[in-house]
């Protein structure tokens, strides 16, 4: 079982590499609004239990997974309201059942970022789409985050999201 564990900021490229990935690979992909968007509709965002649940169904989601075997394309914004150390859980929780968890990380300059927040596709899906909210949560330190480290790093900036998916691709050997 593999873990594609794609992450980085808001507007750096996640949803879109990783449907250009699975497009590539085969592999489902299993993106964190999923579960977020599920919660959102009955609980406040950062709530003890939106967090709480949260958490719990991406484990829960990964556990089943490991257990069946079942590789899969997973993204994640880090982001204050998450345990810190919940990419060294989640990789704990898929080796222990045999599986191996490939962490990838995007990035992009903060001009980029700006440029893409408010767009139309953004916006449709729920995610985080306003300038002046992006800047405000940062401001706050809603985004600081211990480092993840990454197998393989790409600045969606400079590299098109077809391309990074190969890249990723043809870096963790994914057929």
């Amino acid at each position: 079982m593999r873990l594609v564990f794609i992450h980085g900021p808001a507007a750096s490229g996640k949803l879109t590499v990783a449907r250009e990935l699975a497009a590539l690979t085969g592999l489902p992909l299993f993106h964190n609004h999923l579960i977020v968007d599920a919660l959102l509709a009955v609980f406040p965002f950062e709530s003890d239990v939106f967090v709480q649940l949260r958490e719990a169904m991406w484990l829960a989601v990964f556990r089943a997974a490991a257990t069946e075997k079942r590789s899969l394309i997973f993204t994640f914004h880090p982001e204050a309201s998450v345990a810190p150390d919940f990419p060294q859980h989640v990789a704990a929780l898929v080796e222990a059942a045999g599986g191996r968890v490939d962490f990838v990380g995007l990035r992009c300059a903060s001009e980029v970022v700006e440029s893409r927040i408010e767009a139309e596709s953004r916006q449709a899906s729920g995610k985080l789409s306003s300038l002046t909210l992006l800047r405000d949560l940062e401001a706050k330190g809603a985004f600081t985050y211990p480092l993840i480290a990454a197998a393989i790093e790409i600045d969606t900036g400079v590299v098109a999201p077809a391309d990074a998916a190969i890249r990723i691709r043809d870096g963790l050997a994914l057929r």
